[in-house]
């Protein structure tokens, strides 16, 4: 479920951030994640299409950057750093 619960807020965070810049579509979304959030890049990637299907980063590209930082005060999250979009 913890995966689940970082992934409601990303994507709440990506539809709120295309709708202020009234994109058409997210092009490429870069994340970064902390070295306590238990997901490497290729198990965010599972759990990001299936939780962007449907919506306006639906197919986007992923940049992800990670971190080996425990002591980060984000180690447990996941953060957007940026997207590219459509407008």
């Amino acid at each position: 479920m913890h995966e689940a619960s970082l992934m409601t807020n990303l994507m709440r965070k990506i539809d709120e951030t295309a709708r202020a810049q009234a994109a058409k579509r997210v092009i490429e979304v870069s994340v970064w994640l902390g070295a306590l959030s238990h997901m490497t890049p290729s198990h965010f990637a599972e759990h990001f299409e299936h939780a962007a299907a449907g919506t306006i980063a639906d197919g986007a590209r992923l940049d992800v950057t990670t971190s080996d930082d425990i002591g980060d005060a984000n180690a447990q999250d996941v953060l957007l750093k940026g997207l590219q979009v459509e407008v």
